[in-house]
Order: C-alpha cells, then sequence, then structure tokens
C-alpha cells in the first residue's frame, strides 16, 4: 500500500530525527493512520539493517490491529507477539503488550533490538515503561527509541524529556478536518447555571475535583436543562455523554431513560461483561445515549457517533481533545449503511471550552501546563463572550463563516477544506469527468476512485481488479474525496502508481477511442488518461449507479 503524502511525510521527518538523536517523538491524532505512519518507520528503520524492532502497546486489540496493519505496509518483514496467551521474539518485529513484557522474567527473555517504538507514547514516563526502555538501552545503548501520540501532554504532568529529546513531526487536528479524514465538530458552550461555580472547584494532582463537581452537576434541574438542550440540538445523534462521579452517571443516564431516550451506562466499577453488554446497547442496539465516568475517554471508537457531551471540566486540554476525538471519525458506510455522517456536535456544559479554546494542542515534552486565557470571541449578534473554537452561538445562534485568509495556517475554526490543495497533494490525477464538477475518477494501476454528487450528497466509490465495486463514503465532498483517495493508496504500490503517470499526457490509443461516444473522440485535447477515467466510469455505471441508489434509499429510511 502507499502512504498519504502527509503520512509519508511524517515517516521521512521521524526516520531522520531517530538518526540524528537516537529517539523521536511524533504526535499524530486520531485518523491520521498513527498504525500506518508506525509500521513504515519500522520498515524504513529495519527492512535493510537485520535487527529486531518491539513495538509496545498498552491493550490487547491495539496490539492484534498492529500486527495486521504492520503485515500490509512491510509484506517482507515477519512478526511475533508476547502477550498473555504467548511469548515469542522470532519475528523481525514483535508487538509486545507491556503489562506482559514489564515483568522480569519476560524482560531477561528480550533480545537485542535495533528499534523499541512506543505506542500511546504518554503512557511512557510511567514505570512498566521505563522498565522495559531502560533494559533495552542497557542490552543495546544505540537503541532507538520511537514514540507516537495523539495527546503529548500528561495529565500528571510527568515529563516525556527524560524519554524522548525532540519531536519529529505534528500533524494537527485541522488538517485531519480540512483534508476529509475527520469530521468538523460543532462546539455548543451552555451556561445551565452552573459555570460561575465550576471556576471556583479545586484541582487535585490530576484534575478537577470530581466530588466537587458533581455537587455542582449532579442536580435535577441542571439535567432536566442538559437533556432538554439535548433533544433540541442532537436528539437524533448517537451520543457519548461524559460525567464526573457513578452517581452522576446513574442520574443522568436514568433521567434519558425518563424521557424516552434509551440510554446505557459505564463506568471502572462494572465488571467486563457488563460493560461489554451496555456497549453492545450502544452499537449495535437501540440506546442513543451511553454515560460514562473516564471509561471512554481514551481508545474508544464507535464512528457513528456524532455528538459528544461534557458534563464535566477538565483541567487538561489533552483531555478534553480525547473526549471530543470520540465523535470525530468518518462512517464506513459498508459498516452503518444509511448513516451519513458530516459533523459532530459538542455540547459543553462544563468549562472546558472556555478554559482551553481550540482543539489543538501543543507539545510540551517538559511536563509544564503551558498557562494563559483560551482565546475567545464575541458573537455580532448578541455580543456573548465565547470560545475561539465555536463555530455557532449558543444564545442567539449565530453561524460564523469560515474565513481563509491564505496568511499562513488556517485557525481551528476554519475546517473548511481547499480542494485544490488535497487534490494536489494526491499521488493520482483526478478527472472532472464531464466538466459540470459533478463526478471525478481517478485511476490507478489496479483500482480506481471517483467521487459522484447526487441528491444532495456526495458518493465515494472504488473498485480494484478481482474485487467487486464499493461504496467507500457518503456525506459531504471532502470526506467522499478523502476516503476514495485512500482507497487508491491502499490498493496501489509505490511501483505500480508509478506505471500510471508515463500515460497521464499520452494521446488516447486507437481502442479507447473505439468505446467513447463520438463527440468525445473529437476532442483533440482528450489524453490516454483522460480516456481510462471515461472508460472506468463507462464500464462501472451500472455498479456505480446501483450502489448510489441503495446508498440514498437507505439514509431516507435512517431518517424515517
Amino acid at each position: 500500500m502507499r502512504l498519504r503524502p502527509r503520512q509519508k511525510q511524517f515517516v521521512e521527518r521521524s526516520v531522520a530525527a531517530l538518526h540524528e538523536h537516537g529517539n523521536t517523538l511524533g504526535v499524530a491524532p486520531t485518523g491520521a493512520g498513527k498504525t500506518v505512519m508506525l509500521s513504515a518507520v519500522v520498515g524504513n528503520m529495519i527492512s535493510d539493517s537485520g535487527e529486531k524492532a518491539c513495538v509496545l502497546a498498552h491493550r490487547d486489540e491495539l496490539t492484534r490491529q498492529n500486527v495486521m496493519k504492520f503485515t500490509k505496509v512491510n509484506p517482507g518483514l515477519s512478526t511475533s507477539v508476547v502477550d498473555a496467551r504467548g511469548k515469542s521474539w522470532r519475528g523481525r518485529a514483535t508487538f509486545a503488550m507491556v503489562p506482559t513484557l514489564a515483568r522480569q522474567k519476560n524482560l531477561d527473555a528480550m533480545p537485542e533490538l535495533g528499534l523499541l517504538v512506543i505506542d500511546e507514547a504518554h503512557h511512557a514516563a510511567a514505570n512498566s515503561y521505563r522498565r522495559i526502555i531502560d533494559t533495552a538501552l542497557d542490552r543495546n545503548p544505540d537503541c532507538c527509541i520511537y514514540g507516537l501520540t495523539a495527546t503529548p501532554n500528561r495529565g500528571d504532568k510527568k515529563a516525556l524529556r527524560p524519554i524522548f529529546s525532540n519531536v519529529a513531526d505534528q500533524v494537527r487536528l485541522g488538517e485531519l478536518i480540512q483534508s476529509g479524514h475527520l469530521v468538523k465538530p460543532r462546539t455548543f458552550v451552555v451556561d445551565v447555571g452552573t459555570q460561575d461555580a465550576l471556576k471556583s472547584v479545586r484541582k487535585t494532582a490530576d484534575d478537577f475535583d470530581m466530588a466537587e463537581v458533581s455537587q455542582i452537576m449532579n442536580k435535577a434541574p441542571v439535567t432536566e436543562a442538559v437533556i432538554k438542550h439535548w433533544k433540541e440540538k442532537a436528539g437524533t445523534r448517537k451520543t457519548i455523554v461524559f460525567c464526573s462521579t457513578v452517581d452522576h452517571a446513574q442520574n443522568v443516564t436514568d433521567a434519558f431513560n425518563n424521557a424516552d431516550v434509551e440510554a446505557v451506562m459505564v463506568h471502572g466499577e462494572l465488571s467486563t461483561g457488563e460493560r461489554k453488554a451496555a456497549l453492545a446497547r450502544f452499537e449495535k442496539g437501540s440506546a442513543m445515549v451511553v454515560v460514562n465516568v473516564a471509561v471512554l475517554t481514551e481508545g474508544y471508537d464507535h464512528p457513528p457517533t456524532s455528538c459528544v457531551v461534557l458534563l464535566r471540566p477538565s483541567s487538561y486540554k489533552s483531555t478534553m481533545i480525547q473526549m471530543v476525538g470520540r465523535g470525530l471519525r468518518t462512517v464506513d458506510p459498508a459498516l452503518f449503511p444509511g448513516l451519513v455522517k458530516t459533523d459532530c456536535i459538542v455540547l459543553d456544559f462544563g468549562t472546558s471550552s472556555i478554559l482551553h479554546g481550540s482543539l489543538e494542542q501543543d507539545v510540551n515534552l517538559d511536563g509544564k501546563e503551558i498557562l494563559g486565557a483560551a482565546p475567545t470571541k464575541e458573537c455580532p449578534e448578541c455580543q456573548a463572550i465565547v470560545p475561539l473554537a465555536v463555530r455557532e452561538c449558543s444564545l442567539c445562534g449565530y453561524v460564523w463563516e469560515s474565513e481563509v485568509t491564505g496568511e499562513g495556517p488556517e485557525s481551528i475554526t476554519d475546517f473548511i477544506m481547499s480542494e485544490v490543495d488535497l487534490l494536489k497533494r494526491s499521488s493520482f490525477r483526478w478527472v472532472d469527468l464531464f466538466g459540470d464538477d459533478a463526478a471525478m475518477v481517478a485511476n490507478g494501476f489496479h483500482a480506481w476512485g471517483g467521487i459522484f454528487f447526487l441528491n444532495g450528497n456526495w458518493h465515494a466509490v472504488g473498485g480494484a481488479k478481482g474485487q467487486p465495486t464499493k461504496l467507500l463514503s457518503i456525506g459531504e465532498r471532502t470526506i467522499c474525496l478523502a476516503a476514495a483517495d485512500d482507497w487508491l493508496n491502499e490498493s496501489e504500490t509505490d511501483e505500480s502508481a508509478h506505471k500510471t503517470k508515463s500515460w497521464l499526457n499520452q494521446p488516447p490509443t486507437d481502442k479507447q477511442l473505439q468505446y467513447l461516444p463520438q463527440a468525445m473522440r473529437m476532442d483533440m485535447g482528450l489524453t490516454r488518461y483522460h480516456a481510462s477515467a471515461l472508460l472506468t466510469f463507462r464500464f462501472n455505471k451500472a455498479a456505480i449507479r446501483s450502489l448510489i441508489f441503495e446508498a440514498d434509499r437507505q439514509a431516507l429510511a435512517e431518517v424515517a
């Protein structure tokens, strides 16, 4: 498979930093393809050296996911796994569970490594990780240490500087929203009469005192107001609610159910079976809302989630980013037919958005909290002072239009993608088939992708040799274009993509012209590549139409 151009740049910068410093940290949010980039870095570092690499993770599902992606990116490198079920170092790259490897007897069996990779590297300052890192460096002082994380600033303020002396690259959240790999958040800060009290809550070592927060937020009138605003803004959306305490979460869950909105609750005191059953009702059943206490903040993804409700403040921006990030995933129509997701509504009934402002995070390896007031702006309609990240005023409903000035990077509020930039960054040439901006196709050597507009929605469709035509995405143009471009990257190799370049500007062949309508044959500017895109559409038109019409039918049924 091919990496996106931005992923390739991230990998190149990471490898260069590892060669220069012996260690480095890469920062990339959910949706950036962190596992793909991690795999490419490992392959680049060890494929020609004969050395071994170890990739650390702290959850079973991460380990298995990493192995699958790694094999796709590096088909020539063998893998092995160290976890509770087995402890093998046979592969060139071994994927290890931290709780398992950190035990002394398992550390004793660890071979000399050329590269140690730490996924979710904000955990790297913990004692279990430090034991593994120290052992790897004792065995081989030249072992490179590479970390990847979405949230580099730890809540406990422990510095990452002793492990990572530098940051190789940072993919910003705004980049991924602008490129269509995440949906944009629509943030509403709603004061239900609690903001002044929340501002005086004391901080503990880890966060705000959640018992104090519960005393303020866990009141029937507040919860009733929350549900009223939720019904107005997001009443048809799958929703994750973040609460302060278990008692608070229970009361909020009961209130939703009493308001005829099916809700389930998960928290750390539930057994694994109880938690799985509750999440299954949310993910596969009729529950619209899942209420949680510090369980779904990190690592939980259910892409249909398109609303996040914050009923607790966060003293750390990283926690707020993690909570909001649960709703920013795009959806695969094959997994969730009929669902069209274009944004995520964030209802903040606490003070996080006021305290932290935007969802972008500056990296601080020294563990120090970055102080200073969050940027705000004034609503031109009602003069309310709201966080800079807000795009709609929660008091009067005024909507800020995106402002693209061209003077440096756009702010986090400007999530409108410049499609020209995306098309330029693509490894493939996109053809506007009929000049009406309603159908675009790009061809690789083994696969093709296209985006098509119908009935108010864009649809991404892809095909490949030996595979049926597939619906990739439905919704906004940018998201669909990103999905189709990713389909091509996953289906092509660097070698096959290079082969497509040679015929971009050549004249069409006689055989191509034979299958094109007369009017198109007379186009003197027609190229072999453009003709190929037209023929791709013509030969796959029936399948494309069938997929799109069925998707629209399912979307209408979902709304009904």
